[in-house]
């Protein structure tokens, strides 16, 4: 353990500089040469990073981060928090330690939680921060988790995993196969010892891949953080067979916004219409989840094209997204677009449209930025238009 970090001068550089430019600082001595100056700029960069993302540890004194990219990689406090809200019982093992940000929320619910982590030096951080965070429901343990799982010979209510991808399968299209733990190849073996696993996976995993590579999966939780997809948590119960429950939730500052369908069950279809009153935007958990027809059915809203996934209605819902009053709305023309919006200041959105955003700008010399909203899309009839609006203040 790197015992002089401690240092309270130390803990009081790293303090006063947070926010600071690494780069410039780095040039600067070293005051306290008994540590290596990389050492301590790496606690100034990790802490900094930890300051948004995890307000308590930041809060808590002589915590010890480990490298800024475990940092990048751990789970928020709030994505910590979901992931906890969907476990019960008494008992849980994670496979993949790592900094101990989910376990810290894990151990809230669960009288026993262990903690694995193959590696010896961040192993030994994490038990001194938890002693730091007061947290007494987790133990931790050195080594290669299957081996620790199979040596406990504990029936374990939650296994849970976050497997890294190795680093030969960097440029590959991700697979579960390609990380560590292989969880597809384990999986009877890890049923041996738990009914219920979570896993979670990066966004970028594919639905219908992971589908694909697991068995016995029940619910996936899709999770946004203010609107940004951050991870995919895989639930699987042993022997389970049923529909698959998708259920996407967008973390905001103040509440969740949750959908959920079950995959492959509707068979309603969607009605379609021009634009009305107001167009409706889903927010990325919903995106991801593909689930768009169900999105059309489930809050009555009418959609503008089968690929273009925006709603519209004449009367304003309460809806997991981001909704827009219409101003204007014609045809995307040369006579219309010098008529509404060249040389103007707009946010621009493309949906189902041939041209990129960046295009569109340079092509109408239009700036970035200001109040007005402005969808390129394509309508029912295949017509290609344009839809200025104003956003309404109800959910980002």
């Amino acid at each position: 353990m790197p015992l002089p970090i401690l240092n309270p001068n130390i803990q009081l550089f790293i303090n006063k500089n947070i926010d600071t430019n690494i780069s410039k600082l780095a040039l600067q001595k070293n005051p306290f040469p008994e540590v290596e100056w990389i050492t301590i700029l790496n606690q100034i960069e990790a802490k900094t990073k930890a300051k948004l993302k995890l307000p308590t540890w930041f809060a808590t004194e002589n915590i010890i981060y480990p490298n800024k990219i475990s940092i990048e990689q751990t789970s928020s406090e709030q994505t910590a928090s979901y992931k906890a809200s969907l476990i019960s019982g008494e008992s849980l093992i994670d496979l993949t330690g790592g900094f101990s940000v989910d376990d810290f929320y894990f151990a809230q619910k669960m009288k026993t939680v262990a903690h694995c982590e193959i590696n010896p030096e961040l192993s030994e951080i994490v038990q001194h921060n938890l002693e730091q965070l007061n947290e007494k429901n987790i133990s931790c343990y050195l080594g290669d988790s299957l081996t620790i799982l199979e040596e406990l010979k504990t029936k374990w209510d939650w296994i849970y995993i976050d497997p890294s991808r190795r680093n030969n399968a960097k440029g590959k299209v991700f697979m579960l196969e390609d990380c560590l733990p292989n969880v597809p190849e384990n999986l009877d073996f890890l049923f041996e010892y738990s009914n219920s696993i979570l896993i979670k996976t990066a966004p970028l995993l594919d639905i219908s891949a992971g589908l694909l590579e697991l068995q016995n999966v029940k619910t996936i939780h899709i999770v946004a953080l203010e609107n940004e997809v951050k991870e995919l948590l895989w639930e699987l119960q042993k022997d389970f067979s049923g529909k698959i429950n998708i259920k996407t939730a967008n973390i905001l500052k103040d509440k969740i916004d949750t959908f959920e369908f079950l995959l492959d069950e509707t068979n309603e279809i969607p009605n379609y219409s021009l634009p009305q009153k107001y167009i409706y935007e889903p927010n990325s958990a919903i995106m991801k989840s593909g689930g768009f027809d169900e999105v059309s059915t489930f809050f009555e809203l009418n959609k503008l094209h089968k690929h273009s996934h925006l709603y519209t209605n004449a009367t304003l819902i309460d809806f997991p997204g981001r909704v827009f009053e219409i101003e204007h709305s014609f045809a995307y023309a040369k006579n219309e677009i010098k008529k509404h919006i060249e040389n103007q200041q707009l946010n621009i959105t493309t949906r189902n449209f041939p041209e990129t955003v960046e295009n569109i700008r340079k092509k109408w010399k239009i700036k970035d930025g200001g109040k007005k909203y402005c969808f390129f899309t394509t309508d029912e009839n295949n017509n290609k238009i344009v839809l200025i609006c104003k956003k309404i203040n109800q959910n980002e």
